[in-house]
């Protein structure tokens, strides 16, 4: 009896330990996947190597993302440049691809370089990297002061811009030109937990849960120096604060329109693909996710932005498509098919996360000078 008894007991203490272990594991994989770290590759952007640089073109390892069609940055430690389309009637061997090198802009790209795909194709600001004068401004937040870009314009409806995960808002400088060229004015926010920007109180991101206030505070500023209304384009958790905002806000009767890129629209879906992406070991990972919702306060009956589709009021624009794995489209897809009257659903197809411009820049400004028209 004494032996059983004793065999219970180490049985016992044994799953208690490794549920506490499993515990902290989880708790640990919450962490990693919720802390804000703009700029850390997301999930689906494999690491490539320079095969080689010349005439304007750069070889790249080939995989899906190098694949991709479009215009992308590459980053490095210490290097960045731009690429465009694909060349395939360049000479190259099967494992490689070639692409139109556009520009580099920070260091130098060599062969054996290993570099990351990104959305991101502009560093520094509207001045140095595209030639826009603008204004470094702060905009009052409820944590203290958030730095953003004012790029000025004549009309008196603003297009407040806002990045998501993995970026900063050197992101949104994608669409800066295009946006200058309407003479539309232009705010590019820093929210909570990026550079310069206040901290978060408990260091975490909420995926636009608590966000999307430093968005309405963006909101406010605009109205106080001059705009009359604002269209908020955001991008991954930046369109999940503009959806927030829109449902929240007291100003909501300002915002003149949604653009919606990529928008993180199922934060469990969202949560475990950042979870796995931080190397979280497949046994703990939906204690993982579960942790993650609960620190996040995302849990089962919290309404997710854009649940509710009777609570749009304004018109929405959407760009998404079915090979973002971190943030699903058939949300938006639902969302589209809910309210015909308002949303538009701009299908990009072989675009990763937050890169629907890249994908495909002349199709994507053309929806947004469709969208934005009537708006101005």
């Amino acid at each position: 009896m004494r032996t059983a008894t004793a065999t219970a007991v180490a049985v016992t203490t044994t799953l208690l330990g490794a549920g506490a272990a499993a515990v902290a594991a989880g708790r640990y994989a919450a962490d990693a996947a919720l802390r804000p770290e703009p700029g850390r590759p997301l999930p689906g952007g494999p690491r490539l190597s320079v095969h080689s640089v010349s005439d304007g073109r750069v070889t790249l390892t080939r995989s899906l993302g190098s694949l991709r069609p479009g215009t992308y940055g590459l980053d490095a430690p210490g290097v960045h440049a731009v690429v465009g389309p694909l060349l395939p009637d360049a000479a190259r061997d099967p494992d490689t691809v070639v692409r139109r090198l556009l520009a580099v802009t920070h260091g130098s790209l060599r062969p054996g370089t290993r570099v990351t795909l990104t959305p991101q194709v502009h560093l520094g600001n509207p001045r140095t990297a595209l030639g826009l004068d603008h204004a470094d401004v702060d905009v009052p937040g409820e944590l203290g002061p958030l730095p953003a870009w004012f790029v000025p314009g004549i009309r008196d409806t603003w297009v407040i811009t806002v990045h998501g995960l993995g970026s900063s808002r050197e992101h949104p400088m994608a669409v800066m030109p295009f946006l200058h060229r309407y003479r539309l004015p232009v705010l590019d926010l820093a929210y909570r937990g990026d550079l310069g920007a206040p901290a978060p109180p408990d260091g975490l991101g909420h995926l636009g849960e608590s966000e999307w206030r430093d968005l309405d505070a963006a909101i406010r500023y605009a109205l106080r120096y001059g705009a009359r209304r604002v269209v908020l384009h955001g991008w991954s958790t930046g369109a999940a604060m503009a959806l927030r905002a829109a449902e929240r806000s007291a100003l909501a009767d300002r915002i003149a329109g949604l653009v919606l890129d990529s928008p993180v629209l199922d934060w469990h879906t969202t949560l475990r693909a950042l979870a796995v992406a931080r190397g979280t070991p497949a046994a703990v990972l939906p204690l993982a996710v579960r942790a993650a919702e609960g620190r996040a306060g995302l849990r089962a009956d919290h309404r997710a932005p854009g649940s509710d589709p009777g609570a749009l009021r304004v018109p929405v624009l959407i760009f998404h498509g079915p090979d973002d794995t971190l943030a699903p489209w058939a949300p938006s897809r639902r969302l589209a098919d809910a309210r015909p009257d308002l949303v538009t659903l701009h299908t990009v197809r072989q675009a990763g996360h937050g890169a629907m411009w890249n994908a495909d820049p002349a199709g994507y400004e053309e929806a947004l000078r469709r969208f934005l028209t009537p708006l101005m």
